[in-house]
C-alpha cells in the first residue's frame, strides 16, 4: 500500500475522483508522495486504536465515541484532500480541518470529568466546540456522500430550533442554542448516540474482520467453490455470481464493495456466456446487496438493531436466516430462468476448479468464520466473538508465512499442533484476549525472522489501514443521523408520524405496511442503508408494533427496504457502481436489479403475516400446528410465492409464459401473500395448475438439469 502511495507521488494532480463518488468508498491507495504516507499511518493508529478497546475496553464509552468521531473526521478531510486538491496547500489545508474535527472528539477525552460535573450547564468553549463538531460532521458527509443525507439533517435541525412556531401538532415547546448543542454533541442521542457506539465497537471490528479473510484467501475460496458447484450448470457464471457474492456477504456486509470487488470478476464472465449487460450487473448488484441480510456477519444495521432492541446480536442472526436464503433462492431461480429462457449453457469442465479441491485447500480459511458462528450462539458478545474471530485470522495468515519456509509436511503439521496445544494451555482458565494477543504478538516476531515473513506482516499492516479507510463512510453516516436521533428524543416528533401509521394501521395492517415500505425506499434513494434504517425504524418501527408487528419484524421491514432502495432507480448505488465493470447504462441496471430482486420486495411482508418465517412467536398457523408446523408453512409458502413471482418477472418456466399464464401465476401468488379464506388454498391449486400446464407445453429439449 505504502509502494502505491509513493507511485503516486510523481504525478499528484492526476489523482482526482468526483464528490459523488466517495460513498462508494475511496479510490485505491492513500493519496500522493507523504500526504499519503500521513494519511496511511493516521489508519493504522485509528485501527489499533479501535483493536484496544474492542480487546480491553478500559475507556469510557463517551470517551471511545468521541476519539473515533475525531478519527473520522480527521480522515474524511485529509483523503478528500489528497485525493481532490489540485495544489500540498489544499492537501494541508484539508488535514488542518480534520485535525480541527480530531481535537474535536479529543475534547471528550481530556474534559470527560467537567463534562459530566457541568452536564446541562455548557460552558462558552464547550458551546464553540459542540458548535464546530456539527459543522465539521456536516460538510464532511456532504462531501463524502452529496448533499441529500445533511439537507435532511439540516432540515432536521431547522425544525428543532424554530418548530415552536408551527401549528399544532407539529409544534414543540422550543428549545435554546445550547440545549441544542449539548444535547447534539455531548449526550448520547445526538452525534454520540447508538449508531456512533455500534461503528466505534461492533461496525469496525467486524470490517477489519473481513478485511483480514480477504487477504487470507477467502475470496478465491468463495469463487473455486462456487465455480466448481455451479459453473456447468445451465447459466452457471450468474449462478455462480449469485453464490460468491451471498458467501462474500457473510464476512463483509457491504453491498457496494462485494460488487466492486466479486464484480469484477462475475460481471465480465456473465456477458461472455451470454447474458446482457444489463442483466449481468443486475444479478451481481442484487446478490452484492443481499450480502446485508446474510447472516452471520450481515451488514452493520444488524448491530445498530441488536443494540437498539436491546437484544443478543445472535437472536437478530437467527431471525434473519430463512428470509436471507430465500432472498438468494430468488436470485438463484431468477438467473436460472433467464438462462433457460434465452438458451444460454454453462461453462466447460476445463473452464472449472473442482469444488472439493478447493475446500480441501482452503478449508482453514472458513476456521474464523465457524469460531465466531459458535461463539455468538454460545451468547459471547458480538465485540468477544469478533476479537477471537480476528486474532484466529491473523494467527492463520502469519501461520501460513512461517509454515511455507518448513522444509517438510511433516514439520508443519506439527507446528499447527504446537500453536493449537499452545493456545490450549494458556486457555485453561478459559479463553482470554491477554493469552490470545500474546500468541498473535509471538507469531508477529517469529514472521518478521523467517524469509518473506515482512511480506504477510505488510498484508497484515495494509489491512489495518485500509479497514479504517472503509470505516469512513459508515462512520460519519452514523454519526449525521444522530441529529434526526437527538431532535426526535428531545421533541417527540417522532409520536407524530407513529400516530399516522397507526391510524392507518386501525383500518388495514397492509396500508401502514405500504407507507412503512415507501418512505424507507424514499429514503434510501437519497441516503446509504444505515441512516434509512435509522430514521425509518425511529419513525415507523414502533408504530408497527403496536399494530401487533413483532418488533424484530417491524425493525427488519424497515432495513429490508433500506437495501431494496440500493437497487432501485433513480440513484440505485449498486446499480452505478456496477455499471462502469458491465460499460452499460446505471438506469437499466437498476430496473433489471429490480425484477431479479423481486422476492426481496415481497418478503418483508410474508414475514409479517408470518412472523414464523423468522423465527417469532405470534404467527397464526402456530396454534393449529405448532410452532416448528407454522415455521415450514411459512417457508414453504414463501418458496411457492418467489417461484410464482420469479415465472412472472423473467416470463419462463418450462417454455414462454403467455400475458394469462402471467396473470395466472401472479394471482396464485397473491393469494399466497394474503390473509383471507382460502386464500393458501387458492393459490396452492392455481400454483399447481400453471405448472401443470406449462409442462404439457414444454418442448421436447426443455427438460433440463437444474
Amino acid at each position: 500500500m505504502l509502494e502505491k502511495a509513493e507511485g503516486a507521488a510523481a504525478a499528484p494532480d492526476k489523482v482526482k475522483v468526483e464528490f459523488d463518488n466517495f460513498e462508494h468508498g475511496f479510490p485505491e491507495g492513500f493519496g500522493p508522495g507523504r500526504w499519503g504516507h500521513l494519511a496511511y499511518w493516521i489508519g493504522i493508529a485509528f485501527a489499533t486504536f479501535q483493536l484496544y478497546v474492542a480487546a480491553f475496553n478500559y475507556l469510557p464509552s463517551q470517551v471511545v465515541r468521541g476519539v473515533h468521531v475525531g478519527f473520522l473526521v480527521l480522515l474524511t478531510f485529509g483523503l478528500i484532500g489528497n485525493f481532490t486538491a489540485k495544489s500540498d496547500v489544499g492537501r494541508a489545508l484539508g488535514w488542518l480541518i480534520g485535525g480541527a474535527g480530531f481535537l474535536c472528539g479529543l475534547y471528550q477525552w481530556i474534559f470527560y470529568a467537567d463534562l459530566i460535573a457541568r452536564d446541562g450547564d455548557p460552558t462558552r468553549l464547550d458551546l464553540v466546540v459542540g458548535t464546530l463538531l456539527a459543522v465539521l460532521i456536516f460538510e464532511g458527509t456532504r462531501r463524502l456522500m452529496g448533499a441529500a443525507l445533511p439537507l435532511m439533517c439540516g432540515a432536521c435541525l431547522v425544525y428543532w430550533f424554530f418548530g415552536q412556531y408551527l401549528p399544532s401538532p407539529l409544534n414543540h415547546r422550543g428549545y435554546d442554542f445550547d440545549q441544542i448543542v449539548t444535547h447534539l454533541s455531548f449526550g448520547t442521542e445526538g452525534f454520540y448516540g447508538v449508531p456512533i457506539y455500534v461503528s466505534a465497537t461492533y461496525i469496525f471490528l467486524f470490517i477489519l474482520f473481513g478485511s483480514f479473510l480477504e487477504r487470507a484467501g477467502m475470496i478465491q475460496l468463495f469463487t473455486d467453490v462456487s465455480l466448481g458447484l455451479f459453473g456447468r450448470t445451465r447459466g452457471g457464471p450468474a449462478k455462480v455470481a449469485v453464490f460468491a457474492s451471498g458467501m462474500m456477504g457473510t464476512i463483509s456486509g457491504s453491498g457496494v464493495a462485494n460488487v466492486v470487488t466479486v464484480g469484477q470478476f462475475t460481471i465480465p464472465l456473465m456477458i461472455r456466456f451470454g447474458y446482457r449487460r444489463a442483466f449481468a450487473a443486475g444479478v451481481e448488484a442484487t446478490a452484492s446487496m443481499g450480502g446485508q441480510i446474510m447472516p452471520p456477519v450481515m451488514g452493520a444495521v444488524a448491530f445498530i438493531m441488536a443494540e437498539t432492541l436491546g437484544v443478543q446480536y445472535s437472536e437478530i442472526v437467527k431471525a434473519a436466516a430463512i428470509p436471507a436464503i430465500l432472498y438468494f433462492a430468488s436470485a438463484f431461480w431468477m438467473v436460472h430462468l433467464e438462462a433457460g429462457k434465452h438458451g444460454l449453457t454453462g461453462m466447460k469442465r476445463s473452464e472449472t476448479p473442482s469444488a472439493w479441491k478447493a475446500l480441501v485447500k482452503g478449508w482453514y480459511l472458513v476456521l474464523p468464520l465457524a469460531a465466531l458462528v459458535y461463539m455468538l450462539f454460545e451468547g459471547f458478545t458480538p465485540l468477544y466473538a469478533g476479537s477471537m474471530g480476528l486474532a484466529l485470522t491473523v494467527a492463520l495468515i502469519l501461520g501460513a508465512s512461517i509454515t511455507a519456509g518448513l522444509p517438510s509436511t511433516v514439520i508443519r503439521y506439527v507446528f499447527w499442533i504446537g500453536l493449537a496445544l499452545v493456545v490450549a494451555a494458556l486457555s485453561r482458565d478459559g479463553l482470554q484476549i491477554v493469552p490470545v494477543a500474546s500468541v498473535v504478538v509471538g507469531l508477529i516476531v517469529i514472521t518478521a525472522f523467517i524469509r518473506g515473513g515482512f511480506k504477510a506482516l505488510r498484508e497484515c499492516r495494509d489491512a489495518l489501514a485500509e479497514s479504517a479507510k472503509s470505516a469512513i463512510t459508515v462512520g460519519m453516516a452514523c454519526a449525521i443521523v444522530g441529529v434526526i436521533i437527538g431532535m426526535m428524543s428531545q421533541t417527540g416528533v417522532g409520536t407524530i408520524f407513529g400516530g399516522w401509521v397507526i391510524g392507518l394501521g386501525e383500518k388495514s395492517l397492509f396500508l401502514a405496511l405500504i407507507m412503512t415500505m415507501l418512505l424507507s425506499i424514499l429514503l434510501g434513494t437519497g441516503i446509504p442503508t444505515i441512516p434509512t434504517y435509522i430514521i425509518t425504524a425511529a419513525l415507523a418501527a414502533p408504530a408497527l408494533a403496536k399494530l401487533g408487528v413483532p418488533l424484530i419484524a417491524s425493525h427488519m421491514f424497515a432495513f429490508y427496504y433500506g437495501i431494496m432502495a440500493d437497487l432501485s432507480p433513480p440513484v440505485a448505488l449498486a446499480a452505478l457502481a456496477a455499471a462502469p465493470i458491465a460499460k452499460e447504462n446505471p438506469d437499466k441496471i437498476g430496473w433489471e436489479a429490480m425484477r431479479i430482486a423481486l422476492a426481496g420486495y415481497v418478503i418483508p411482508f410474508i414475514f409479517v403475516y408470518s412472523p414464523a418465517l423468522m423465527l417469532q412467536a405470534g404467527d397464526p398457523m402456530a396454534a393449529k400446528l405448532g410452532f416448528y408446523g407454522a415455521v415450514a408453512l411459512a417457508a414453504l409458502k414463501a418458496l411457492v410465492a418467489i417461484a410464482l413471482f420469479g415465472m412472472v418477472a423473467i416470463g419462463f418456466l418450462f417454455t414462454r409464459l403467455t400475458l394469462v399464464e402471467r396473470a395466472v401465476a401472479l394471482g396464485a401468488a397473491f393469494c399466497l401473500l394474503g390473509d383471507f379464506p382460502f386464500s393458501d388454498t387458492a393459490g396452492f391449486v392455481l400454483a399447481a395448475a400453471i405448472v401443470l400446464w406449462q409442462w404439457r407445453q414444454r418442448p421436447p429439449t426443455a427438460v433440463e438439469a437444474v
